[in-house]
């Protein structure tokens, strides 16, 4: 058997693994996937220095390649980070348990009961760079809504993913839970990523998570449904009818607290008839945060401190302090722009008409959309999910932050008496 043979039949092998340990998932009531999740936490508690020697050969792996120094800090796993990872995990226990939940039951005229019942969507493959820590938070996420997954991180993490999946394994198997509920893939090779996005018999749901380059190859390989999100362009309008007071702070928490996010600020659209009265002041304070500006020609007269943006720029995801700056003619021009250069990922309106506000509301397409507020609450925490695996810009079948009840589906369930249809 060749390389590639093997590392094929690996994979095919774990992803079998996946599907039937899925199956025994279904069956674990809520307290018995809650014990798992808070042993996990002990476990790793108790095995951090052998995670933390592992996590070492990839520290000094990275600084032999040049990674830099913000790649690092994310493939660190530190004192700090491994408590972050224990917290998530007695979070995630203590969340409500979306599987089994029937939303309803309706009684059709010939007597038959007719309900959804949440289920598990089976074996979720994750595709994800950077991050060790991801390991643990998308594995509990998926075991608490009854899902297996298949893990491949990247290669500069790969002792470190290696040494979490032997940790949560260790729990799983102590707690008498199938330890194939949740594997990583071992290899580093590129092909394994090929082999692993076509399981289509056996893998029902793609997540990728990483940059824009990742996402897009995942979703053009795959044959299994990918949920994704390309990029977060995110942009806020700022209406003639604008609260300024408001605007400024949620402009500065937008843009300047974590530029390097998905749901950072990228774009500014201001109302013709507030901007040469706003946009000095604004720019000031932006320039304090160390923003740097780039606008459009009216943006340039009104305040010189703003460099004229290039065509190139519209649309941008910088995830750094730049932004970019248009004076619009009024909401239909800003909805024109938000159609052509959002992402469907955050979008928000700052006016105190109530009828702009809905009108926002209704015609603007991305996962969330706000009034009055930072963009930096589109996330799972914020918006009261406890925890997410992602954020999804499709609608099929998860649209915004991915927390418990956006891992699972739905099925309809049918009592009857005897009925027989004719």
């Amino acid at each position: 058997m060749s390389h590639s043979e093997n590392i094929a039949h690996d994979i095919q092998q774990m992803a079998k693994q996946a599907k039937k340990a899925a199956r025994s998932l279904v069956t674990l009531s809520t307290e018995a996937k809650n014990n798992v999740l808070l042993h996990m936490a002990d476990v790793i508690d108790a095995k951090r220095q052998y995670i933390q020697k592992e996590n070492a050969k990839d520290l000094t792996a990275g600084k032999e390649k040049g990674l830099s120094a913000a790649m690092l800090d994310r493939l660190e796993l530190s004192d700090k980070v491994i408590a972050s990872m224990m917290a998530g995990l007695r979070e995630v226990a203590a969340l409500p348990d979306p599987v089994g939940a029937v939303a309803k039951m309706v009684k059709r005229p010939n007597g038959l009961l007719v309900g959804r019942m949440r289920v598990p969507l089976g074996v979720i493959g994750m595709i994800y760079e950077s991050r060790p820590n991801v390991t643990v938070d998308a594995a509990a996420l998926c075991l608490k809504a009854g899902n297996a997954i298949l893990l491949r991180g990247g290669s500069e993490a790969i002792h470190s993913n290696r040494a979490l999946a032997s940790v949560l394994q260790e729990a799983l198997k102590s707690q008498g839970v199938s330890a194939e509920a949740i594997q990583v893939i071992p290899m580093i090779d590129r092909e394994a990523v090929n082999i692993m996005l076509n399981q289509e018999e056996y893998l029902d749901l793609i997540i990728p998570r990483g940059g824009e380059g990742l996402i897009r190859f995942v979703s053009e390989t795959s044959r299994i449904p990918v949920l994704k999100h390309y990029k977060g362009v995110c942009h806020i309008y700022v209406d003639r009818e604008a609260d300024l007071e408001k605007a400024t702070p949620i402009i500065l928490n937008s843009k300047a607290q974590r530029p390097g996010v998905c749901n950072a600020l990228e774009g500014l659209l201001i109302h013709k008839d507030i901007a040469a009265s706003y946009l000095p002041s604004l720019v000031e304070s932006l320039s304090k945060a160390g923003v740097r500006l780039l606008g459009c020609k009216e943006s340039v007269r009104i305040a010189p401190q703003i460099t004229p943006a290039m065509d190139s720029d519209w649309g941008t995801e910088f995830l750094d302090l730049i932004l970019c700056v248009r004076v619009v003619d009024d909401m239909d021009e800003a909805l024109d722009y938000i159609a052509q250069y959002g992402s469907q990922h955050t979008e928000n309106i700052i006016t105190e008409n109530y009828t702009s506000a809905q009108r926002f509301l209704a015609e603007v397409d991305a996962s969330a959309v706000m009034i009055n507020t930072s963009t930096r609450f589109n996330d799972g925490g914020q918006l009261g999910l406890g925890a997410e695996i992602g954020i999804s810009t499709t609608k099929l079948h998860a649209y915004g932050p991915m927390g418990l009840e956006e891992l699972t589906t739905r099925k309809f369930i049918v009592y009857g008496q005897g009925q027989v249809r004719s």
